[in-house]
């Protein structure tokens, strides 16, 4: 936790040269978007010459009355505000969608210093973002995540896109937003299952990179399912610090530093994939169960021992997330997994731990122990 600061003003730096931003993390607080929003603008290209933007969110988020307070923030810094309403869910992360955004740019006479204020969760974030990468050839970002999941993960990074009916995030691009603002106060309305599967993604951030986190998570279960602020500012805090980390040494995913974040995923977006999209299995649970498998073929290959796995398995289940997802055909889970664009020379690599805290990209399991772990779903 930062103690140079006051609790307002918690801040984690994405260090990336000309390209940096702040993601500031505040609790029950809108009073300072404004001009977090100026600060972070006058720090890019665009510098004060913003005008205008389009606030992008769900069905669900505006009928919320705290959503008002961001386009009025807006509004009261000099910049005039429009809004877009997107259907809320899964589907809405498509082509589809980003034309009917693209649309309401034009007919706003949108310019490159426009700017896209994408407020939701992972579904509005990705989406936004991809049109803000897009249209005019890139147009200034500023994102505010409002689910756990988005908070911790999808919104920092600049990983922006929308899916193909073959596969999650098929389409996309690297487009680092302005800055990031996370208010806690938003999982107050969080539905339990979504805090849930955002609380995934920490476990994720605990086996990659940091075991007293996953220690923490461990510890303070309770506390956090509880939803109790200092516990969800000190492992928001600690999963952004140590994405941007990760990001900061590997933006674009050139070297094998950010496939790091992937563990879990290449199972777990392959569980997406084949019980659709807006299927049984929201992201984090997805997710939750690729971690249990991926760990589970890292024993296999002799990488762990069981109690590493065991750890992870009763952890998840704390928290009230799967381990398994029985009933999908193994070889279409594999066949999904082939499209993973971690593979290289047509082998599916994996994000395997040798312990908490500690992984490797490695395609070292074959067809075989592959089809044994998922025989196990």
């Amino acid at each position: 936790m930062e103690s140079s600061r006051a609790p307002a003003e918690k801040r984690v730096r994405v260090d990336l040269g000309r390209r940096s931003y702040d993601i500031r993390v505040v609790s029950n607080s809108t009073s300072g978007f404004g001009a977090f929003v100026g600060e972070a603008l006058r720090a890019t290209w665009t510098g004060t010459l913003c005008r205008s933007a389009l606030v992008v969110t769900d069905g669900n988020l505006a009928a919320l009355a705290s959503f008002a307070a961001y386009p009025a923030a807006l509004e009261d810094a000099g910049i005039a505000a429009g809004v877009s309403i997107l259907p809320p869910g899964e589907p809405s992360k498509s082509l589809t969608q980003a034309e009917r955004l693209y649309d309401d740019l034009v007919v706003r006479a949108a310019d490159r210093h426009t700017l896209i204020v994408a407020v939701g969760g992972g579904v509005v974030g990705d989406l936004a973002g991809f049109v803000a990468a897009t249209f005019a050839r890139g147009l200034p970002l500023v994102m505010v995540p409002t689910t756990l999941l988005a908070q911790v993960d999808s919104s920092v990074g600049g990983k922006v896109g929308v899916n193909h009916p073959r596969g999650k995030n098929l389409i996309g691009a690297f487009y680092q937003p302005a800055g990031v603002w996370i208010d806690t106060s938003t999982l107050e309305t969080l539905s339990e299952r979504e805090f849930r599967c955002g609380l995934a993604e920490v476990v994720k951030y605990g086996v990659i990179a940091n075991e007293s986190l996953f220690s923490f998570l461990e510890l303070n279960t309770e506390r956090i399912l509880a939803r109790e602020k200092n516990a969800l500012e000190h492992i928001i805090l600690e999963s952004c610090r140590i994405k941007s980390s990760v990001v900061a040494r590997d933006e674009r995913e050139e070297g094998t530093e950010r496939a790091m974040l992937n563990f879990g995923h290449t199972i777990g977006h392959a569980i997406e994939a084949v019980a659709g999209y807006d299927g049984p299995f929201h992201h984090g649970e997805a997710v939750a169960v690729g971690m249990v498998a991926e760990s589970r073929l890292a024993e296999r290959l002799g990488w762990i021992s069981s109690d590493i796995v065991d750890r992870q398995v009763k952890l998840l289940g704390l928290i009230g997330l799967p381990v398994q997802a029985p009933g999908l055909d193994p070889e279409k889970l594999i066949l999904a997994m082939s499209r993973d664009k971690k593979n290289r020379l047509g082998r599916i690599r994996f994000v395997l731990p040798h312990s908490i805290g500690n992984v490797e990209l490695t395609d070292e399991s074959g067809l075989t122990d592959v089809r044994a772990i998922l025989a196990t779903l």
